[in-house]
């Protein structure tokens, strides 16, 4: 008795997947042709990619010496962009919780500045502070402290609206002014939350940092760009392994500090 249903729920299962999966492929279909993407040559010099991988695979292990200091200068960069975000993006958040200010007008002018920051992408920041302040990590550190302003921000104000309100209702009723309220209510109910997010977003533009050096931002991405350039493929393999293993480290420490916080 309970074979016939169970069929009829199996076949209305079966043609919404052939559905989506369907409507999936006229979307993906639609969009090649429209943006003139040529699947066939993508796959024709595919070979071109393992002729660059065997390169690749012979590493030119003296370059090591060369690549060190950009690589901590990569380091530097993120860590210096993401701190001087972080202590901008915090009485903005701030100012855009709902629970902090009740002014709705001032917070929605707040929550608009932050909107327009989170949409410029990082490569154009990085274009702009190249041209600003010229070639160099310090138009990395630029570019990443607003991306990180931009990110933390949001993360931070809605880290901020879901507290609990009891401690701030008490406080105000005892006679607490804003700023009190700030200090002892709110900071320490979100400061785990704020230093998660803040190395969550270090790992982020630890990352990032390596494709802003395409634009003359610093870094060991200058030269990743330059061995790329020059076709010296081996030199490209030490950077993407000591980018990899960096990369790694880091992560896995930054989760090890937020598996303590929590």
């Amino acid at each position: 008795m309970n074979e016939v249903p169970n069929r009829s729920l199996a076949q209305k299962f079966h043609l919404k997947a052939i559905f989506w999966w369907g409507l999936f492929l006229v979307l993906l279909g639609a969009s090649s042709v429209m943006t003139g993407v040529n699947w066939g040559e993508f796959f024709t010099n595919l070979n071109q990619f393992f002729v660059l991988v065997n390169q690749m695979a012979d590493p030119a292990w003296d370059y090591l010496d060369i690549i060190w200091q950009p690589l901590l200068e990569t380091i530097q960069m993120a860590l210096i962009g993401t701190t001087l975000g972080t202590l901008i993006a915090v009485p903005f958040a701030i100012l855009a919780a709902r629970n902090i200010v009740k002014n709705a007008w001032v917070r929605g002018f707040i929550r608009l500045v932050l909107n327009l920051v989170r949409t410029l992408p990082d490569l154009l920041l990085a274009a702009l502070f190249v041209a600003i302040v010229g070639i160099g990590p310090t138009a990395g550190v630029w570019t990443l402290a607003v991306f990180s302003f931009g990110m933390i921000s949001k993360l931070f104000y809605e880290a901020i609206e879901t507290i609990d309100d009891g401690p701030l209702e008490a406080l105000r009723a005892a006679g607490a002014n804003q700023f009190q309220v700030i200090i002892f209510a709110v900071i320490p109910q979100v400061l785990n939350h704020f230093i998660s997010y803040f190395l969550y977003t270090f790992e982020i533009n630890v990352r990032a940092s390596t494709i802003l050096g395409y634009l003359g931002a610093g870094g060991i991405g200058v030269y990743l760009q330059r061995s790329l350039s020059a076709f010296k493929y081996d030199q490209t393999g030490v950077i993407v392994i000591v980018i990899f293993g960096a990369v790694i480290i880091i992560d896995a420490f930054s989760n090890y500090l937020r598996e303590k916080l929590v």
